[in-house]
């Protein structure tokens, strides 16, 4: 299937269940008028099998060895992309950053680690990026532990000042959506 045709069936089922208009706060404390939940679309099994894929042609040039992210946004998105980039050859673990360290057992912030080596690329990944500041604290745990990150990949970017924020800190984004984009193209599925 050609890429802007699965760009165009994700967006359609990101807006059918994913996307409302509203009045919102979102968790970098921003009103919104709309609100983005990419779980309801990640769980879903078209919904995964597309963002697996369509987030792994943003990884594939960028020389990534594993992926990873701040739970819970990012643990569905994990998976899809380690599954969709197997299918095409590559062998990327997952890599989960806790919002806090566990009280219990190794007591660890990263869930995963001991399918990385140290200095290994790992591609961050997020479903929404609005100001980055959720990702970047996950971008400076990872690079903490040893591991190099340094391109995140996100669903939709509200452009809301995370691109600017994430390249202040030595990232990049690379996002299959912007607002604008996912509208336009869910209206011409």
């Amino acid at each position: 299937m050609r890429r802007l045709e699965m760009k165009k069936r994700l967006a359609r089922l990101l807006k059918e269940k994913s996307y409302l208009e509203g009045s919102f706060t979102l968790s970098s404390g921003l009103s919104s008028d709309y609100y983005f939940d990419c779980r309801q679309t990640a769980l879903h099994p078209e919904g995964a099998w597309l963002i697996g894929h369509l987030l792994t042609d943003l990884l594939l040039p960028l020389g990534v060895g594993g992926v990873g992210g701040m739970t819970m946004g990012a643990d569905p998105l994990i998976t899809a992309v380690s599954l969709a980039a197997r299918e095409r050859g590559q062998v990327w673990p997952g890599l989960i950053v806790r919002k806090e360290s566990k009280k219990h057992g190794t007591a660890g912030s990263l869930e995963g680690m001991g399918n990385f080596r140290s200095g290994q690329v790992v591609g961050m990944l997020e479903d929404v990026v609005s100001t980055g500041g959720s990702v970047l604290k996950a971008c400076k745990q990872v690079r903490e532990a040893g591991l190099a990150a340094h391109d995140v990949c996100c669903v939709l970017d509200r452009e809301q000042g995370g691109r600017e924020a994430l390249r202040a800190a030595g990232c990049e984004l690379h996002a299959i959506f912007t607002r604008d984009e996912l509208l336009r193209l869910a209206a011409e599925a």
